[in-house]
């Protein structure tokens, strides 16, 4: 399962302290990045990619700081991300053949 969270930058300390603590939270896949430079967005958001208890769970402990991502925005945080982990992925293995 994957979700995004849209964070105001007043929010984002606390937030990652709260996902980062919780024992089920942090053993998902947690990527945070500015919004400005991934999709021209205010604020930062943070994707999580893990099982359902996991992203169940992350919505829980931080719904009073973060809130879902709208679907269009949702959509393009992923395949942003997504893109730019192929491209790293690529790159390693260009180094490793």
């Amino acid at each position: 399962m994957e979700i995004v969270f849209q964070v105001e930058s007043k929010n984002l300390q606390k937030t990652k302290d709260i996902l980062l603590k919780d024992d089920a939270v942090s053993r998902a896949s947690i990527v945070i990045k500015d919004g400005k430079s991934l999709i021209a967005k205010e604020g930062y958001f943070i994707y999580i990619s893990g099982t359902n208890d996991q992203c169940k769970r992350a919505k829980e402990i931080s719904k009073d700081i973060a809130k879902e991502a709208a679907e269009k925005d949702k959509t393009e945080v992923i395949n942003k991300i997504k893109e730019e982990q192929d491209k790293a992925s690529e790159g390693f293995g260009g180094i490793f053949g």
